[in-house]
């Protein structure tokens, strides 16, 4: 059956659904990019599988829709200490977990079990569901958690939770805003455990969000119904993805209102859709930074004046104009010119390939072969990698550098990647929480052994870059942190760990029947104040 065959039938049930539900019933449907790798948001890093599940889940905090701004969710309230250790969470009362399609139903409203048990999947060993479906919690471990959280645990009733950290940590708060912080119910886990069936629990979610699980057809439909939860009834009944990763073909279901909204238009397409009578091209300037790593800890990666002389080679002059079509700018920093402590005294690398050659000669680099990974979907910070390593290969074979184009399926692209696979390759990042720390410490950190982080693609590691980035994480004081971040920059211009490409412009075309949607700074979409006129 066809997607588009496989999007009439989900339409059709969303229909019954509608028909169930009452006659003002609504639906939306999202075209999405992509498949979602599982719908548990602490095993995953991407934006595809984040978005999959997010209509679902909730966490202690939030970010405000449209903004980097932190507001209350599962947690009515919160306390820092004097000291920065400790933080007290009060929940709220009455909140309520989903039905599970697969015959759950909770017995409990959520309380600080849940809480406790979350976290501690990601962070004991000991955990019973630490290693169900594979147990990689790369987010958590990347941005150093196990070294920051020294406890969790009740505060004297059901309903108080008090994290203990190591050391004071500024973006902590803004970090339990991010899709790995989810809150899970405990006694769902348990339930699926005593079935022996707890693979379940991250292929069939169960949550507290304004969205409950239905069906997921993979690479063709995901559907949700709406819940009356802690944040009220959503405005639409039916929420829908309609995974479609072509740019072409989700602009034409947009057009044909097949679906209402939609993720990552073909830049070619924008003057277009800026003229469409039906719909409305929002835009916004990314928190997001497209690059190509080089691995460090594979020869002649491993040399800073290789990977220099590689940067001097590429034309990302023409990359913006073909690629992003103008939706975009140069990137000279690894972090995006809107976020604050960005270094504008970086002088930018060249385009030069004549000294590339003359610089690749004095590092003994000759006849060198290197593969280019390229991603196989489309992302905000790059909307055509295949085309950008075509390019690229062309540029260095200019140089002298013989190269081969490699990819795989999205879910094992990054794996493989994160594994240090690859030599060259295209990755991406849109920001999570509007700290710097979440660009620098989780790209180009190290972990406490030393060794990259899981996010860190280049496979580089400085122990002057980590010594300022870890020391700027401990203090609150936004203009010291400020002096630290434009130090860790300065170090990564020196050292060029991978080149910076371009900070993209976000664009998305909403359907004018649309209402309450908002750009997400952080690239995630999220439907509980949407509605949909008749």
């Amino acid at each position: 059956m066809t997607s588009r065959n496989l999007l009439r039938v989900a339409l059709l049930a969303s229909s019954m659904l509608a028909a169930a539900a009452g006659a003002n019933a609504k639906s939306l449907v999202y075209c999405s990019e992509g498949s979602p790798e599982n719908f548990s948001p602490s095993m995953n890093t991407t934006g595809t599988s984040f978005d999959a599940a997010r209509p679902v889940y909730n966490r202690l905090v939030q970010f405000t829709p449209g903004a980097t701004s932190v507001e209350p969710a599962l947690a009515e309230s919160w306390t820092v200490s004097e000291d920065g250790k400790t933080v007290t969470f009060k929940l709220r009362s009455g909140i309520k977990f989903h039905s599970g399609v697969n015959g759950f139903t909770p017995s409990r409203d959520l309380n600080a079990d849940d809480v406790i048990w979350s976290f501690e999947r990601m962070w004991k060993a000991e955990h019973p569901y630490a290693k169900v479906s594979g147990g990689a919690y790369d987010y958590f471990n990347d941005m150093s958690m196990p070294d920051l959280l020294a406890s969790i645990a009740k505060g004297g009733d059901d309903l108080t939770v008090v994290m203990t950290l190591t050391k004071p940590n500024a973006p902590f708060i803004a970090n339990l805003a991010m899709d790995f912080a989810t809150i899970h119910s405990a006694e769902y886990a348990k339930y699926l455990m005593d079935k022996g069936t707890p693979e379940q629990f991250d292929q069939i979610p169960v949550g507290t969000g304004s969205f409950q699980f239905v069906d997921y057809q993979k690479d063709a439909v995901i559907r949700f119904k709406a819940f009356e939860g802690w944040a009220g009834k959503p405005k639409i009944d039916d929420l829908i993805y309609a995974i479609t990763p072509d740019p072409t073909a989700r602009y034409a279901k947009l057009k044909a209102n097949e679906c209402q909204v939609m993720i990552a238009p073909n830049p070619a397409d924008l003057e277009a859709m800026g003229k469409e009578a039906d719909i409305n091209l929002m835009s916004q300037a990314g928190l997001n930074i497209g690059y190509m790593a080089m691995n460090a800890q594979k020869p002649p990666f491993d040399k800073p004046e290789v990977r220099r002389a590689i940067a001097m080679a590429i034309d990302r002059g023409a990359i913006l104009k073909e690629v992003y079509q103008g939706a975009g700018q140069q990137a000279k920093n690894p972090i995006p010119p809107t976020m604050w402590s960005y270094d504008e005294s970086t002088v930018d690398i060249e385009y030069n390939p004549e000294k590339a050659k003359e610089m690749l000669k004095a590092a003994g680099v000759e006849n060198l072969q290197s593969d280019i990974w390229w991603m196989p979907v489309q992302r905000p910070y790059n909307p055509n990698a295949k085309r950008m390593a075509e390019m690229v290969q062309a540029d260095l074979a200019k140089v002298g550098i013989t190269t081969t184009l490699v990819s795989y399926e999205w879910g094992e692209y990054r794996k493989r990647m994160q594994a240090g696979e690859h030599q060259m390759g295209f990755l991406g990042w849109t920001g999570d929480n509007g700290d710097p720390d979440n660009f620098l410490a989780v790209l180009l950190g190290c972990n406490a052994e030393g060794k990259p982080n899981g996010n860190n693609i280049p496979k580089w590691c400085d122990a002057k870059f980590q010594e300022a980035i870890t020391k700027a994480a401990e203090i609150t004081d936004q203009a010291e942190r400020t002096k630290l971040y434009v130090e860790a920059q300065k170090i990564v211009a020196e050292q060029v760990p991978w080149l910076n490409i371009a900070h993209s412009t976000v664009f998305e075309p909403v359907r004018k029947s649309v209402s309450g949607y908002k750009i997400s700074p952080f690239g995630s979409h999220e439907f509980q104040n949407v509605d949909v006129a008749e």
